[in-house]
């Protein structure tokens, strides 16, 4: 058997440094043939573990980005067998920088060329001996670590002396089993006002040491016990590298431990500027608890809003009123004694045998929003889209926050009145037009009453009701509604896949026939002054484009401010760093609405593209929607943060799922199995074999490289279990043959053979175009049926025409590829639906299901996923039922694979046969 592993392979690269200092990477192998970027991401960060070998790098659909920082990394270490070299001459040279800046980064007289040059450091590449070009990726990688630590700019003064006496911080790694901490101690007694400042120790288990006061002046090798003195040399260089960051009490240089007081302000100092940056650089940090956190102090402040109104939309613009309620340490207090609390700028306050800690910073923030609310200045828009400060959004009622630091609550009558606006029911009636050709179910009018309402208040909207539910029609009654206005004078604009270009002609068609359409696609399309003038002369109501189109001609269509803008099947400008992303974002409309199935498909940055389409600016830059959501959520899994993003977005957000009994969709049942197949001999010897290959490989390898490897095999063996002429890459043989060596291209055939014969109709779904190859001849060969074949490379009218004949029932059995033809299409016709092989997302399965389980289904639907025994199909397929509930989470994501634990990867690498 061919080896699955080329030594010495030589990739080209392409390197362009983009906006925001972002690099794009691309590759040709050896041959000229392109690298995927997944591919290419997995060489780069083959010995990152810090980085998670390149599982979470960004990558757009030929390209992958990395940040400066992301390129001194993955540079430092030589691939032992792959070379990398410049694509062009250009490449070479950026190649060659990023090289030389690798090695200066490394050396620890770098930083004494370094300088703070407004919100970052810069470095003079003529002093420090290496290139301008080396100097600029280091300011770059340098830039790229002080956003991700989010350090002030106004402390990169005091930051710079450490970095030029130690190096970038945190990038060590120790190699002792204790660490070294700060500890901040309040004063022990109410009358006295010293703080104590000091080292201690943090033992293997836990534990805090510090000397004994007799030794505390002593030399940190004599004070140390007897078990951590070969350690001394290491602990009094961690401690030295962390008091260069003190900038709030003066220190003698001592090789002793740290334990000195500090005064109130000396306090304050330390909170304000030294704690910062010792934290943002990971260095341990003990405080008081009470002053860990400010909403743990016992200031407490409540306030109760209401309105005049409640009765109409007009509400909307009402202003708010607010009644404002405090206490101290549990007892009440009026406003003026609060006020008294601000201006005094009161800070370390004890009471009894409490302390506490009132930051008067928040105390006038608090104040200063007082005095804007009781001003007027917040309306129930504001709330309603939570366009407000943090602490006026309204605590959930289920909300389990005992006793908040500030708490907001809303009078009956209005958070009634918000529940109507939140819930899109019960909202003004726009009207149907007399010229839509269809009727509205209940829960489609109040969807497109929904439409109207988000544009005539200035609002994006996410349309994101399942797939078959009637977002089309939805949309189509939204446009004959404004295009219907008189103060309506340019088109609307619909970007949608090419796969489904056709569909929405035909819709529009039937249900809209009033509404003048123009298709801008093809190679003959009208251009620049010509599509000027042909706008002008046709005035249609709708132009109809696709992504591809959208991207190339962005820059035309930009010019024009459309009636509204929408985008079918959204989740394409989920990448937000591809050109098409970019391009589409800028596009200018009225009003912006996104169409889609799944608006939160993988990772959170999907959610802030679709959102920087549909209502610009309202999660803000896209660095602080990560600061805000995707760190604290993806990383941290915090439920506090979901809700507050649910909270943020469910006002642009309509979602509404065939499973909702408030639907009453009264859709055919839905019955979905497994088909299990065992392996040939064959296939089982191929599999056995292949995984031992693969252990012996793994011998040498360890944590995420070793996972990195194992994912990137499954793609082979999934393969494997669908016939081995795939996995050996064979010509095709006689039918008879090819199913002589696979029971579940047998089982496929015959299965789909009995349903074309019971006058019945199938989809079958497979990721492998030569899956799909060996299905379509096995099918003409042995029973005579012409099958087609729908894949990604098929032009647009050969589709269209293949899915009006399916769904005219002139051919019984349709192949699609799983990408090409899982979203978009309506093909109700078929009431069998066959999963050849599975996807590891099981959001993707589902909607491929989906084309035939919609409105308009009258049929019993019967889906089937043929699993091989034994196998990691059978295997994944336990797994994915575990997960199920991962689906119904804010985040789906189909990196899932990347969490499983060593134990449960292993076992994906056995056969049990």
């Amino acid at each position: 058997m061919t080896g699955t592993f080329t030594l010495n392979r030589l990739f080209r690269l392409s390197i362009r440094l983009m906006e925001d200092e972002l690099y794009s990477i691309a590759a040709e192998d050896g041959r000229g043939l392109p690298v995927a970027p997944d591919d290419l991401v997995s060489f780069l960060f083959f010995n990152n573990e810090r980085a998670l070998y390149g599982l979470l790098a960004n990558m757009g659909d030929e390209v992958a980005y990395l940040q400066a920082d992301q390129l001194l990394q993955v540079f430092s270490v030589m691939h032992p067998y792959v070379t990398f070299v410049g694509l062009t001459d250009e490449d070479d040279t950026q190649l060659s920088s990023i090289r030389e800046a690798t090695i200066a980064w490394t050396d620890p007289n770098l930083w004494n060329y370094a300088e703070v040059d407004g919100n970052t450091i810069r470095f003079d590449g003529s002093k420090a001996g290496i290139s301008e070009g080396a100097a600029a990726v280091i300011s770059q990688a340098v830039s790229s670590k002080l956003s991700a630590s989010a350090i002030n700019p106004d402390l990169l003064a005091s930051l710079l002396p450490h970095l030029r006496m130690y190096g970038w911080p945190g990038e060590s790694v120790s190699t002792i089993p204790i660490s070294v901490a700060f500890r901040l101690t309040e004063p022990e007694a109410e009358t006295d006002t010293e703080w104590l400042l000091e080292t201690v120790i943090i033992g293997e288990r836990g534990a805090h040491w510090t000397p004994a006061a007799r030794k505390v002046n002593a030399p940190a090798a004599d004070a140390l016990p007897a078990k951590w003195k070969p350690f001394a040399d290491e602990v009094v260089k961690k401690q030295s590298e962390m008091t260069s960051f003190l900038g709030s009490v003066e220190l003698a240089s001592s090789g002793s431990f740290l334990s000195t007081p500090m005064s109130d302000p000396e306090v304050r100092t330390f909170i304000k500027e030294d704690l910062p940056l010792l934290q943002s650089f990971g260095y341990p940090v003990i405080l008081p608890a009470w002053l860990k956190s400010v909403t743990e102090s016992k200031l407490r402040i409540r306030t109760n809003a209401g309105i005049q109104s409640y009765k109409s939309a007009t509400g909307l613009d009402e202003v708010l009123s607010f009644d404002w309620n405090f206490s101290l340490a549990g007892n009440p207090i009026d406003q003026d004694s609060f006020r008294k609390l601000v201006d005094e700028n009161r800070e370390y306050i004890r009471s009894g045998d409490e302390w506490f800690h009132i930051d008067p910073l928040w105390l006038r923030k608090i104040r200063d929003l007082m005095d804007r609310a009781d001003a007027g200045e917040w309306t129930v828009k504001d709330l309603l889209f939570q366009d407000v400060p943090e602490e006026i959004v309204p605590l959930e009622e289920d909300e389990d926050i005992d006793d908040p630091l500030f708490a907001f609550t809303m009078h009956q009558s209005l958070r009634g009145y918000m529940e109507m606006l939140a819930d899109k029911k019960g909202l003004p009636a726009a009207g149907i037009s007399k010229d839509l050709l269809a009727e509205l179910r209940p829960y489609q009018e109040d969807g497109y009453n929904w439409l109207i309402f988000m544009r005539d208040n200035s609002f994006g909207a996410c349309l994101a009701d399942d797939m078959g539910l009637g977002k089309t029609v939805q949309l189509i009654t939204y446009l004959l509604n404004i295009h219907a206005r008189p103060d309506t004078d340019s088109p609307s604009l619909i970007v949608c896949p090419t796969s489904v270009l056709g569909n929405w002609q035909k819709e529009i068609e039937r249900f809209a026939p009033t509404l003048s359409v123009h298709t801008h696609y093809g190679p003959l399309r009208a251009k620049d002054e010509s599509f000027k003038e042909l706008m002008a002369q046709l005035k249609p109501d709708v132009v109809l484009t696709t992504y591809g189109t959208a991207s190339q001609d962005g820059e035309m269509l930009a010019e024009t401010e459309f009636a509204s803008i929408t985008l079918d099947e959204a989740q394409n400008i989920k990448n937000m760093q591809t050109k098409q992303s970019r391009v589409i974002r800028k596009l200018r409309g009225k009003h912006h609405i996104a169409l889609t199935g799944t608006p939160i498909e993988n990772r959170l940055s999907e959610l802030w593209a679709i959102f920087d389409f549909i209502h610009k600016g309202y999660f803000g830059s896209f660095r602080k929607f990560t600061d805000n959501f995707i760190i604290p959520i993806e990383r941290d899994d915090s439920e506090a943060d979901k809700r507050k993003l649910r909270a943020k977005i469910r006002p642009f957000l309509l979602r509404r799922t065939k499973s909702d009994p408030d639907l009453q969709l009264n859709l055919p049942q839905k019955l979905e199995q497994n088909e299990y197949c065992p392996l040939t001999t064959e296939q089982a010897a191929l599999y056995e074999s292949f995984l031992e290959e693969t252990k012996f490989k793994l011998q040498t390898l360890t944590g995420f490289e070793k996972k990195g490897l194992i994912l990137k095999m499954l793609s082979r063996l999934k393969q494997l279990c669908n016939h081995p002429a795939l996995f050996l890459k064979e010509p095709h043989a006689p039918a008879t043959q090819l199913l002589s060596r696979s029971n579940k291209l047998d089982l496929i055939v015959s299965m789909a053979a009995e349903i074309a014969a019971n006058k019945e109709q199938c989809l079958i779904f497979t990721q492998y175009i030569g899956m799909g190859q060996l299905i379509r001849q096995c099918l003409s060969e042995l029973h005579g049926i012409d099958v087609p074949f729908l894949t990604g490379s098929m032009p647009k009218g050969q589709r269209d025409r293949l899915v009006e004949a399916f769904q005219e029932g002139e051919f019984p059995i349709f192949i699609l590829s799983l990408k090409a033809g899982g979203t978009g299409l309506n093909l109700t016709g078929a009431n069998h639906v066959l999963h050849a092989d599975r996807w590891w997302n099981p959001a993707v399965e589902n909607q491929a299901t989906d084309r035939a389980y919609r409105i308009g289904q009258t049929k019993f639907v019967h889906v089937h996923k043929f699993v091989t025994i034994g196998t990691i199909e059978e295997k994944i397929d336990k797994m994915l039922v575990e997960k199920a509930a991962l689906s119904a989470d804010l985040i789906q994501s189909s990196q899932w694979l990347s969490d499983l634990s060593e134990t449960e990867l292993d076992d994906l690498l056995s056969f049990d046969n």
